[in-house]
C-alpha cells in the first residue's frame, strides 16, 4: 500500500490525511511540534495513519506533501526526500510570506524556489486551488465540508471537477494525475514549475476556486493568464 508523508498537520494537513485516507492510502503525518502532540488527530484518522516526526514521515513516504508556507529558513528533511516527489501545496501570499519582487516581477514562482530547497527531490504544484475548509457562505449542509471533499465525483461524472499540476518531472504529474483521480478529480498539466504561475492566485482560474472548474474550463483560463513583467 502507498504511504504518504504529510509534513504539516494543520487545515491542509489533516484534511488531506482524511481525503487519502477515504481513497485506500497510508498515512504518516507530522508537524514542527512533535509526534506526541497528534495523538488526537491520529486517533481520529483510524489505523491507516500514525505521527512521527518531519524526517521520519519523509523517510516512511513513498511521496510526501509539504503542506507548510515556504520560507528559505524553514528546510524540509532534505537527505529523507532525495529522490522522491513532493508535494508542495504552497501559495505565494505576500501579506502572510512578505513581498517577494523576483515573484511578483515574474522572474520566478515560489514553486520552483521549493525546488532549489529540496534539489534531489521531484516538486509538483498540486492542490493548490481547492479548498481544504468549508464553503463561505455556507449555502447547503454540503457546504460545510471541506472543498476537497465537497468537489469530489467519481471519474466519467458530468460535474466532474479538474485541478492543475505543474513539475519539471513527468514521473510526478503522472503520481499526481492518479493521486487526483484517487481523490476525485481530473488533471491538468502545467508544467513545467516555471508555468506554474498561471494557477497562482489572482489568476482567470483562481477566480473559480472556491467551486471548482471542469477540465475544459481550467484549460481555457490557464491559458488566459497574463505574466506580471518586471
Amino acid at each position: 500500500m502507498t504511504t504518504i508523508g504529510i509534513l504539516g498537520a494543520g487545515q491542509v494537513g489533516s484534511t488531506l490525511a482524511r481525503a487519502s485516507i477515504a481513497a485506500g492510502y497510508d498515512v504518516v503525518i507530522a508537524n514542527s511540534r512533535g509526534p506526541e502532540t497528534l495523538r488526537g488527530l491520529v486517533d481520529e484518522l483510524g489505523p491507516r495513519a500514525r505521527a512521527a516526526s518531519p524526517a521520519e514521515a519523509a523517510a516512511a513516504a513513498d511521496f510526501a506533501v509539504t503542506a507548510f508556507p515556504y520560507a528559505p529558513d524553514v528546510l524540509p528533511p532534505v537527505e529523507a526526500l532525495a529522490g522522491k516527489v513532493v508535494i508542495d501545496n504552497n501559495n505565494y501570499m505576500a501579506w502572510r510570506d512578505g513581498s517577494w519582487p523576483e515573484i511578483e516581477s515574474g522572474r520566478t514562482t515560489i514553486h520552483e524556489l521549493r525546488q532549489q530547497q529540496l534539489p534531489t527531490s521531484k516538486i509538483v504544484k498540486a492542490f493548490t486551488h481547492v479548498q481544504f475548509h468549508a464553503r463561505s457562505p455556507i449555502r447547503v449542509p454540503d457546504d460545510r465540508l471541506p472543498a476537497l471533499i465537497r468537489l469530489a465525483r467519481p471519474a466519467g461524472h458530468p460535474e466532474r471537477k479538474a485541478l492543475a499540476v505543474s513539475s519539471n518531472h513527468p514521473e510526478a504529474v503522472e503520481l499526481v494525475t492518479r493521486f487526483y483521480d484517487d481523490l476525485g478529480f481530473d488533471a491538468v498539466d502545467n508544467s513545467p514549475l516555471s508555468e506554474s504561475w498561471r494557477s497562482a492566485p489572482g489568476t482567470p482560474m483562481w477566480r473559480h476556486h472556491v467551486d471548482g472548474q471542469s477540465r475544459e474550463e481550467l484549460i481555457r483560463n490557464l491559458r488566459r493568464a497574463e505574466r506580471p513583467v518586471g
